[in-house]
């Protein structure tokens, strides 16, 4: 085994129940564990399999990547990157606090969750993919879902956890490995497709040095079977982009017509337009209107549609 360590300083006021929350959605705990202070998370990447364990202190994250064997090249920086994801440290939300300070709307709703963030996935992969699995199902179902999911694609750690898939691994399966688990043909179909472009090197999920996402938007809404929704989310859990416009999700549009006062939700257009007034900090508008649909404390941003 080969072991790597980082010791993350935390910000003031970081909220460390939300980010265990998050990662506690699965109740078998096949590939996340969380303690009351820590959670251990399985991931493959670059063909080794990692579990990334994390303890906090007070004002600490300290982080050891638990690596199978012998590392495959560099992973330092790779996997660094994967626990700023997973630890909701990609997006400062005091950016959009200031620029929201005098709002009469959301400006509430901030002193209400000070300090809230958006925890993500590891990867862009497992984003998109658990957008994909997860879209017009229940969250019970399509938790289960993602359990076959990694048992099926990923690999279990020397400690007994299992980590979750890369591109590689999905692109093994055929469509009658998920449909015959409850998967749709239309899941199926997408999941597999988008696994072999990036296996491929046709589709490449890594962000250019600019931080431009338009290209990577792009590519993806050229993907049959992925469209505007399952872009947004995998820049807000994928990739950790601070601008993404949510207009499209249900959960967004019944914030903002709870927040107006109003008898039916607003259109796409509308919340669009609504939601312009907060760029380039868009992410956490849309973060503290999910969160005002709970009441504070109870307020875990849902993990998909």
């Amino acid at each position: 085994m080969t072991l790597l360590h980082w010791t993350l300083p935390l910000p003031a006021g970081y909220r460390r129940d939300d980010v265990i929350a998050f990662h506690s959605r699965d109740g078998e705990a096949v590939a996340e564990q969380v303690t009351p202070t820590g959670l251990r998370k399985g991931i493959l990447l670059r063909g080794s399999a990692v579990v990334l364990d994390v303890a906090f202190t007070d004002a600490a994250a300290v982080c050891r990547a638990e690596i199978d064997g012998s590392a495959n090249g560099d992973l330092q920086t790779p996997l660094h990157g994967a626990l700023l994801n997973i630890l909701g440290l990609r997006i400062d939300p005091q950016p959009f606090a200031q620029l929201a300070a005098g709002d009469p709307l959301l400006a509430p709703l901030i002193r209400l969750n000070p300090g809230l963030r958006i925890v993500q996935s590891a990867s862009p992969f497992e984003a998109l993919t658990w957008a994909i699995i997860g879209q017009q199902i229940n969250l019970s179902f399509a938790i289960s879902l993602r359990r076959t999911f990694i048992l099926q694609a990923g690999r279990r750690h020397g400690s007994g956890l299992w980590c979750y898939p890369e591109a590689r691994d999905v692109a093994r399966l055929s469509v009658e490995d998920l449909t015959s688990r409850k998967f749709s043909r239309a899941k199926a179909d997408t999941v597999l497709r988008l696994a072999s472009l990036v296996d491929a090197g046709a589709l490449s999920l890594e962000l250019p040095p600019s931080g431009d996402v338009a290209a990577i938007s792009q590519a993806l809404l050229a993907v049959k079977g992925i469209g505007p929704w399952t872009v947004n989310y995998a820049l807000l859990r994928g990739y950790g982009y601070a601008d993404c416009s949510l207009h499209g999700d249900v959960a967004i549009r019944a914030a903002l017509q709870k927040l107006l006062g109003e008898e039916s939700k607003p259109d796409m257009a509308r919340t669009e337009q609504w939601l312009r007034q907060y760029a380039p900090h868009r992410t956490m508008a849309a973060a503290h209107l999910w969160a005002s649909l709970h009441a504070p404390g109870k307020n875990i941003l849902p993990a998909r549609e």
